[in-house]
């Protein structure tokens, strides 16, 4: 794998179609809880795409500059038009949203600002054909302790959709650095798994819909007992249940445009893939009552609540998925590692 050390350096796009997207990184508000062809573009021979690595090392470390520069301007500022350019997909929806809800309650700029430093990056790079481009930033973050249960690594998936198109950060997970897997490589490069690949539990162009069906349906299926699938389920039923505030969970698949799951190969033979979903939450309090709303929430509302909120979240995933046994899906064969989500918008009724 092509690894770059760094020195200490410097986030509502909906699912449209990738030619252009321009939806904070999320905060604690914003979690439940931010030219002529290169070699990082693509070059058509007698009509055939050739494989190519989407970016050097040194674009790839640009990149990730980049992000975090702009990452900065608008935290500090509360402003999403500062970091707009830098991101798209889950994260870009997440972040821009965030730094709305905060513009609104801080409108003066965020005076708990901290820099964010990404360090010790490595570049994960797979080699691929035709657009988009995509790599992965396995980074150390300044927010977390660096050691024992406290160490974390933010791996950024970065997308690039055209020759002329600024790299964005479409994905973010955070992981405990044993929960980063060992990648497959070719020529030195990472591997692409296709989005219908058939040799896994479930191929990555289908997860988003499973990870739906087991969120709404519960039972035996792919995902293996954890907290992002059977006790985030677990918890749902308990919202559902307080007395005096009916909650109900609506669950949809966004796969489409810079949605798109992207997946890596592992060393044993399986798939480490990031994907993403949305989600509504309903909350209708009893007669003569009306649910609480927090101002983050607030800020991003429309309508006016009289009984009843909908908020809605998108939420981004990422997931190890095993190799395929004899039925091509097997019982426990994904894993979803790290979930990260935040609220959107918010509708009054």
């Amino acid at each position: 794998m092509r690894r770059l050390r760094l020195g200490r350096t410097p986030e509502r796009a909906r699912e449209r179609s990738s030619a252009r997207r321009h939806t904070r990184l999320p905060g604690a508000a914003a979690t439940a809880v931010v030219l002529a062809l290169t070699a990082g573009g693509c070059v058509t021979v007698h009509g055939e795409l050739a494989l190519l690595p989407p970016a050097t090392e040194a674009e790839a470390a640009r990149a990730l500059a980049d992000f975090t520069t702009a990452y900065n301007r608008a935290d500090k500022a509360n402003d999403p038009a500062l970091s707009a350019n830098r991101v798209t997909g889950p994260l870009g929806e997440i972040n821009q949203a965030g730094l709305r809800a905060r513009a609104a309650t801080q409108p003066g700029g965020n005076t708990g600002h901290r820099p964010l430093e990404l360090t010790d990056a490595r570049f994960v790079l797979p080699r691929k054909a035709g657009w988009p481009r995509w790599f992965v930033a396995d980074t150390d973050p300044n927010t977390d302790v660096d050691r024992g249960a406290g160490d974390q690594r933010w791996l950024l998936l970065f997308v690039r959709n055209g020759p002329r198109q600024p790299w964005e950060a479409g994905h973010l997970v955070i992981l405990g650095p044993s929960q980063v897997p060992a990648f497959a490589e070719e020529g030195g490069f990472a591997v692409p798994v296709a989005a219908d690949a058939g040799d896994l539990a479930v191929a990555p162009g289908k997860l988003g819909a499973a990870y739906v069906a087991a969120l709404q349906k519960g039972g035996p299926g792919p995902f293996a007992a954890g907290p992002h699938t059977s006790l985030l389920r677990e918890r749902r039923q308990g919202a559902a249940q307080r007395p005096g505030l009916a909650t109900q969970f609506l669950d949809q698949v966004t796969d489409r445009g810079d949605f798109t799951p992207f997946g890596l190969r592992t060393k044993d033979g399986g798939a480490f893939v990031f994907f993403s979903t949305r989600s509504f939450e309903r909350q209708t309090a009893a007669p003569g009552y009306r649910p609480k709303v927090d101002p983050d929430v607030k800020a991003l509302l429309t309508g006016q609540v009289k009984n009843t909120v909908t908020k809605e979240w998108v939420s981004d995933q990422v997931a190890l998925v095993r190799p395929a046994g004899g039925t091509g899906r097997e019982q426990d064969g994904v894993t979803v590692l790290a979930r990260l989500q935040g609220v959107v918008g918010a509708q009054g009724s």
